[in-house]
């Protein structure tokens, strides 16, 4: 009887080949689509509030949300999401998820209890659905995931009664159970009588899951584009906005390419050829994705700053904005390319230099001329990559 019961459920895992590469299958980028508004969420709201507490805010809804899609996308290396069971599990995380990111923009007022309500229901819900899926044949998967079960559940009290406290103490609590998460994969969840997770257990297809970040480097990419566009489409066409929308969408450009002409592809040839790759994506996929999305997040808001006050002097604000997102951006990658290259690439380390240059001097410069010299930087590393590396693919 139990042969018959897990019959159905072994179904669901993907089917793994020695060196293949499964998909993204449509479901899988039909589910993306909820963070693309998630994402607009988030950098609206900080681009209405960007002071310290409006950074703090924003940092702690940005990791929750990132670690929900990432542990999804783990999810789905696991099992197959044509499968129905898959399917429907990946749609109620969707109507979940709408629900969190349509509570953002107030999420420290009125609307908190509904954004923990959504967000433990994803985590928590997923996560079983997992362990019940999983067959009993498949034990150190399935363990696995009832160690990460423990591990999810336990910050759930911390969403459930920030949510009923005040704007400060919320902070404090939210942020207490986004970092139990961060700290799960690094102590590879530790549980009494379950034991400890080992990066042998994480056996992902690692191809598929550099797929899947990369796809989710594009929505992050595409967000910027769709505010710049936005905000463009209700502005006078002067010289000054096309000008300020031929910066925006260059810088644009430059952060795809430093990402994509040879890093992405070479991060996926690591992981997929590596003997642990369960400890290459939680190092360089769960972890060292995040800054790289997050600095496109306050890019984004960057440009929107930039199309809207392109002709005004540029404050400590708009230098965070401006210059803050690409550095965070090119901090993350160098730190992401430094898994399959050995060392920090020199093209970045000196980005960073100068835009911390760019940066000491902004202060009262044009937010245009400000923006200007933060394109030219990002094009200046990618062109210095795209000639250094250019005979790494022959």
């Amino acid at each position: 009887m139990n042969d018959h019961a897990s019959a159905p459920a072994a179904g669901l895992l993907r089917e793994r080949t020695p060196h293949g590469h499964a998909r993204v299958t449509y479901v899988e980028l039909f589910f993306d689509l909820v963070f693309v508004f998630a994402i607009t969420q988030l950098s609206h709201g900080l681009a209405y509030r960007l002071d310290p507490l409006g950074a703090a805010q924003t940092l702690v809804l940005f990791v929750a949300l990132w670690c929900t899609w990432i542990n999804t996308s783990w999810v789905t290396n696991w099992v197959d999401p044509g499968k129905l069971p898959a399917r429907l599990m990946l749609f109620g995380m969707m109507f979940a998820a709408l629900h969190a990111a349509i509570a953002i923009p107030n999420a420290f007022a009125g609307s908190g209890l509904a954004f923990a309500v959504a967000y433990v229901a994803m985590e928590v819900g997923r996560t079983a659905w997992m362990v019940w899926v999983i067959p009993a044949d498949n034990a150190a998967l399935r363990r696995n995931f009832q160690r990460i079960l423990v591990w999810v559940a336990a910050p759930a009290p911390f969403w459930i009664v920030g949510a009923l406290l005040p704007p400060g103490a919320r902070l404090a609590f939210w942020a207490i159970a986004v970092a139990i998460w961060v700290a799960g994969p690094i102590l590879r969840f530790p549980v009494p009588r379950l034991g400890t997770s080992s990066t042998q257990d994480w056996n992902v297809e690692g191809a598929h899951l550099a797929e899947r970040c990369a796809l989710f480097i594009i929505i992050a990419l595409g967000e910027g584009i769709l505010v710049t566009g936005a905000t463009s489409a209700t502005l006078p066409g002067t010289a000054l906005n096309v000008t300020a929308f031929a910066v925006a969408f260059l810088g644009t450009i430059a952060m795809w390419w430093i990402y994509f002409h040879i890093g992405e592809e070479r991060g996926a040839r690591l992981i997929a050829t590596h003997d642990d790759p369960g400890r290459i994506a939680r190092v360089g996929y769960t972890y060292l994705h995040a800054p790289i999305v997050g600095g496109i997040v306050l890019a984004a808001v960057g440009d929107d700053i930039l199309m809207k006050h392109a002709a005004d002097p540029a404050g400590m604000k708009e230098v965070a904005a401006l210059a803050g997102g690409p550095a965070l951006y090119l901090a993350g990658l160098a730190a992401f390319k430094r898994l399959s290259l050995g060392n920090l690439p020199l093209s970045h380390l000196v980005g960073l230099g100068l835009l911390a240059l760019v940066a000491s001097v902004a202060g009262g410069m044009p937010v245009l001329a400000l923006a200007a010299l933060v394109a030219a930087v990002l094009v200046l590393v990618a062109a210095w990559e795209h000639v250094s590396l250019r005979g790494w693919r022959a």
